[in-house]
């Protein structure tokens, strides 16, 4: 009872939760998994609209280059969004800028689909390219909307959900592009334009939702409106202690302009903070998550996966990223950030070790390939332990209110760069290394594993202040040492001495 007592008066936080994700990080994970489904049907459209337009066909290779733009535009569009969200979230608000990001969604979704009736491929790229800035301007916004509306006791567990709906929109991206679904050679422009659906949810439910109260009072200085969100947020819950906290928190910003992106590279009150971003979200991406599932399809293929069957067992790791990420989201507040990231990175490392030595013998044993499928499955598990969503809450917890915006420019700027650097080199990397292809990423994640041991504090329980204040300890050690008083042995009582 005292139970569903608790989840009745969060309601307005679930509800927050829900609006926020599934216009945001669900969208990012939709778009990036429904493009694989039409890739013929696409090159198709582009071959036969070229010949009506000069009366020859497109040169293959042409076609190829085309089509790996139009693949790619995702991520340069989502690094354009990202340089935009900390703007906006300073400007307009966090629950605004998810509001105003639609925008990109209704026009990519649009194009999407009147491009064929328009016989237009190059609506489809521009599309992509929209889409992407949308999910760049998500990535960012939406973990930091949440953490900051969250309690302290579930900050991490908030925070956590978006990697919950990235994992879900790329589960349902997958469903949806099946050939029973939306998956056949007439249906890809709805399939494209199927991303409008989470956009009009968002702009129906979140505008009936509080901003976040640490936006209101720390930026705007609206001590009112603060009060409101706040009492919105926590239902029938005393407030006193976290707008305490609140409050102490202003008074700690009093004073401070938002910082720039680079500005944070040339503080030392921030060297600690920006290296472990730097560091972790270099090591999300180049960890090998994304190969795994660009390899999935031959490794389940030679492990005898009919070829029509292939793509149910891909939706099954997309299952198992969003069971993780579920589990995680559930257990972060008891175990802590860096036991999920050390974990998850260490549990990588051991299941991509197997699946390099499973691709060597795949041809001396018949059960290899099978054991190299089961690796995968591990693999991706292992990722949504720890660093699928971990990594995203950092940028929320290691900076302060007036940094914050930047730095998450900068994490969102890293991550699809990243991305794009990933799915540029992969071929390559498959092509010279051939059945050792996964070793460069097994040193990520040794070298994630390692550095979260050693310098990443923890902070778990902790309030903004207080992760503020160890943190400053630990980049200025020298001046707190000095600071710390010295033991010059037990005093004298005078009174007593013989």
């Amino acid at each position: 009872m005292r139970a569903f007592r608790r989840l009745v008066q969060a309601r307005v936080l679930i509800l927050t939760i829900c609006a926020a994700g599934i216009g945001g990080t669900f969208q990012f994970g939709y778009n990036l998994s429904i493009i694989n489904t039409p890739t013929l049907y696409i090159q198709e459209f582009t071959n036969e609209t070229w010949q009506a337009r000069t009366g020859d066909p497109m040169p293959k290779r042409l076609i190829l280059l085309l089509w790996s733009l139009t693949v790619s535009l995702y991520s340069l569009g989502g690094l354009v969004g990202s340089l935009l969200a900390g703007p906006m979230a300073i400007m307009v608000g966090r629950k605004k800028s998810l509001l105003v990001n639609n925008i990109f969604v209704v026009a990519a979704g649009t194009l999407f689909a009147f491009s064929h009736k328009a016989g237009s491929f190059e609506m489809i790229m521009l599309g992509r390219l929209l889409i992407g800035v949308s999910a760049g301007v998500s990535m960012n916004i939406q973990p930091m909307y949440l953490g900051e509306s969250a309690p302290q006791e579930l900050r991490g567990a908030v925070a956590m959900t978006s990697a919950i709906f990235a994992s879900l929109g790329i589960m349902m991206g997958q469903v949806v592009g099946l050939r029973e679904f939306l998956g056949g050679p007439q249906a890809w422009p709805l399939l494209l334009s199927s991303c409008l659906v989470p956009a009009v949810l968002q702009l129906a439910s979140l505008p009936l939702l509080p901003e976040s109260p640490r936006f209101l009072l720390i930026d705007c200085g609206d001590m009112p409106a603060c009060l409101v969100a706040l009492r919105r947020l926590r239902g029938g819950r005393d407030i006193t202690v976290e707008l305490e906290e609140l409050v102490a928190e202003q008074a700690a910003c009093q004073g401070q302009r938002a910082k720039r992106p680079w500005e944070l590279f040339g503080e030392q009150a921030l060297r600690r903070q920006v290296v472990s971003l730097v560091v972790l979200g270099s090591a999300m991406e180049l960890c090998g998550n994304d190969s795994v599932y660009a390899y999935a399809s031959s490794v389940f293929q030679a492990a005898g996966v009919p070829e029509d069957k292939v793509q149910y067992a891909i939706i099954g790791m997309g299952s198992c990223e969003l069971l993780t990420a579920a589990i995680s989201c559930m257990v972060i507040e008891r175990v802590g950030r860096r036991v999920l990231l050390m974990g998850g990175y260490g549990l990588m490392t051991c299941w991509g070790s197997i699946f390099t030595a499973a691709l060597c013998l795949q041809d001396s044993f018949a059960w290899m390939p099978y054991l190299a499928m089961s690796c995968v499955f591990a693999f991706i598990l292992s990722f949504g332990i720890g660093p699928a969503g971990v990594t995203g809450i950092l940028a929320t917890e290691l900076f302060d209110q007036s940094a914050r915006p930047a730095a998450y420019v900068v994490c969102g700027a890293l991550l699809w760069t990243m991305l794009f650097v990933v799915g540029l080199g992969f071929p390559f990397i498959m092509e010279s290394l051939s059945s050792f292809l996964y070793v460069p990423f097994l040193v990520v994640c040794v070298c994630g594993a390692v550095y979260t041991g050693l310098f990443l504090p923890e902070t778990k329980g902790k309030t903004f202040l207080e992760i503020a204040q160890e943190l400053h300890r630990l980049n200025f050690p020298q001046r707190h040492r000095d600071l710390a008083p010295s033991w010059g042995g037990l005093d004298v009582v005078h009174t007593t001495e013989l």
